[in-house]
């Protein structure tokens, strides 16, 4: 199989991309043309609009479709590859029995004024995701859910308190880089309390992280969607324990 490749529409090969944006106008004639003339500058050759709706007071929502020529290499691809087994529950508490003699000290919440608590609770709840239970259900783990809206402080105060290996962080707000900007605030304030060697292991995850860059945001780890509590889990007892 060539690791040269284009994008799939109607039939293969034909370069066909579906592409939906706003624009901050209201919506008439102009703004459909304005949205097809952004589709061309964008590439796009030819491009319909396939739909336009008003979306409240002077923004329009397009989505366009059309052709564009742009190939992609997939040898050239950069992605994170796990580098750890896929443990089942059982095999993780018995690691962290067998390693650490203790339990594994757990601190998640969502910073900032991020509110959305389904990614936290996904990982952390009992009732987990997708049938796979949370890191509650592990029992040699213990987990501490501070919940949404965190601030910084408060997240590095929790983790000191609570004796933490690990702290999870959930970023679902985006806008204007709130994710990016809210983990190097976060990384940052933990290497500021506490020595190298005492620190907890700083993991992210969200949809709209790129996984590739966790030395740039100063964390250990980024999970992106579709991560399973039982990829944690078994990611925390191969950098804690076994490592």
């Amino acid at each position: 199989m060539s690791d040269i490749v284009r994008p799939y529409g109607d039939t293969t090969g034909d370069g066909m991309v579906q592409l939906s944006f706003t624009l901050p106008i209201p919506h008439d004639k102009r703004a459909e043309g304005a949205a097809l003339q952004l589709a061309a500058k964008m590439g796009m050759e030819p491009a319909m609009l396939v739909h336009a709706k008003q979306m409240g007071d002077g923004f329009t929502f397009f989505v366009v479709y059309g052709r564009v020529n742009h190939l992609v290499d997939v040898s050239k691809v950069e992605v994170v590859e796990r580098d750890f087994p896929l443990l089942s529950a059982k095999e993780v508490n018995a690691a962290v029995k067998r390693g650490l003699r203790r339990k594994l000290s757990v601190v998640g919440a969502c910073i900032g004024t991020d509110a959305h608590t389904v990614g936290i609770d996904a990982i952390l709840n009992v009732k987990g995701i997708a049938g796979e239970k949370g890191l509650e259900y592990y029992r040699e783990l213990k987990v501490t859910n501070l919940g949404a809206q965190v601030t910084v402080p408060e997240l590095v105060a929790a983790a000191q308190r609570e004796r933490a290996d690990a702290v999870l962080v959930s970023q679902v707000v985006t806008q204007r880089d709130a994710h990016l900007h809210n983990t190097r605030e976060m990384s940052a304030a933990f290497r500021e309390a506490l020595p190298a060697d005492k620190r907890p292991l700083l993991v992210v995850g969200g949809p709209r992280f790129d996984e590739t860059m966790a030395g740039e945001l100063g964390v250990d780890r980024i999970f992106g969607r579709g991560t399973t509590p039982g990829e944690v889990a078994s990611y925390l007892v191969h950098a804690l324990v076994t490592a």
